[in-house]
């Protein structure tokens, strides 16, 4: 029993770190070899980059237009038409982007719906849709082709899947409502695998990967579990193959191969991070670095081998320091544009570029946000 309550306690020191924490340790960086000369210094389109208000009197998304050096210039807010909570919602992917740009899927976690808004050239937003979301306390989504799936964390917890329409409305899928793999498992991330024929959602209580098969009409099917290699799994991505790149917020980020038959195996187990509470991830397109955002207040890159095997890029994981605690990241769609969402001190996005060894180069925050912001998604 004693056993048991320790593991609890180190876990929920864990989930506690992934909100605001100034403190960030670790002894003097190394640097690994670099791989190639700085491909980002490539001229870049430009984009935009949202995050969530998240507020109990009505929710809304901030746009924020993307230069093509990666600087943001705050753009103004699109109401959700549907409410937040105000707090933290203890997920990744709140706010996330369908492939092409063109849609862009919103929680409202306090009314527990999803908003849609159609994506115009310049980034600007529009809102097409609001629909229930098959629970409630909808904290995470994802999307593949036309189907959409919400991650709800109120009661037992669940995952449902929603058809999109060409005018952006959302229906739900006949059978496409699965449980966790419990009651109370504290869910953090649901994501389909790149070829769609996967689910995979974390579980932070239970240090569990779900993993659900998908069929042709997007209904969900499990799911099947897999111990986690590290305490509390929390954000995840996946490379531009199955590899699967997770962080872990008792101070650690694994990587796993999913195969075909949905089987879930590691490759590198708990490699340390060196930073308080790695809790959101993401992989650049050629899947050869990942990130891991650390509630702490810093971010560390990681190498990605082509068997999927990690490693830090430097040896104490501080890749880049904010100074206080942060709640997400995320990689504009070509991957040479890093940003992060601080919410301990300042209320702010961080902007890096994205160098080819994974090192960081600072372009600058932008700040302005309301406390209880959440989610970010880029493109």
């Amino acid at each position: 029993m004693n056993t048991r309550l320790a593991v609890l306690a180190l876990a929920t020191a864990a989930l506690a770190a992934c909100e605001p924490n100034p403190s960030v340790t670790g002894p003097a960086a190394a640097l690994q070899a670099a791989r190639a000369a700085d491909v980002s210094a490539a001229v870049s389109d430009p984009g935009a980059v949202y995050t969530l208000t998240n507020q109990v009197g009505g929710n809304a998304v901030a746009v924020f237009a993307r230069g093509a050096d990666g600087r943001l210039t705050a753009a103004g807010t699109v109401s959700t038409g549907g409410t937040g909570t105000g707090a933290s919602l203890g997920s990744q992917s709140a706010v996330t982007l369908s492939d092409d740009g063109r849609w862009l899927f919103a929680v409202n976690a306090g009314s527990n719906d999803v908003s849609v808004f159609s994506v115009s050239p310049g980034g600007g937003l529009a809102l097409a849709s609001r629909t229930a979301s098959g629970g409630t306390l909808p904290i995470s989504l994802t999307v593949h082709g036309n189907v959409l799936y919400v991650l709800n964390a109120g009661g037992t917890g669940n995952i449902s899947g929603l058809a999109l329409g060409t005018s952006g409305a959302l229906t739900a899928i006949a059978g496409a409502t699965r449980p966790l793999s419990g009651a109370n498992v504290g869910p953090a991330q649901v994501s389909f695998s790149p070829d769609g024929r996967r689910l995979v959602v974390t579980e932070k209580n239970t240090n569990q990967l779900d993993v659900y098969a998908v069929d042709a009409n997007g209904v969900a099917s499990g799911p099947t579990t897999t111990a986690s290699a590290g305490g509390t799994p929390f954000g995840f991505s996946f490379g531009h193959r199955n590899e699967l790149f997770v962080s872990e917020a008792t101070g650690s980020a694994s990587s796993y191969e999913l195969d075909a038959t949905g089987s879930v195996s590691l490759v590198s187990g708990a490699v340390l991070t060196h930073q308080g509470a790695p809790c959101w991830a993401v992989v650049t397109n050629d899947g050869r670095i990942g990130f891991t955002g650390n509630g702490a207040g810093s971010v560390s890159a990681f190498a990605i081998a082509p068997d999927g095997a990690i490693g830090l890029v430097d040896a104490n994981g501080g890749t880049a320091l904010i100074g206080a605690g942060i709640n997400d990241i995320a990689l504009s769609h070509n991957s040479r544009y890093l940003y992060v969402l601080q919410t301990g001190g300042a209320q702010a996005i961080h902007a890096f570029r994205v160098q080819a060894d994974g090192h960081l180069t600072a372009l600058g925050p932008i700040a302005g946000l309301p406390n209880g912001t959440r989610g970010l998604a880029a493109f």
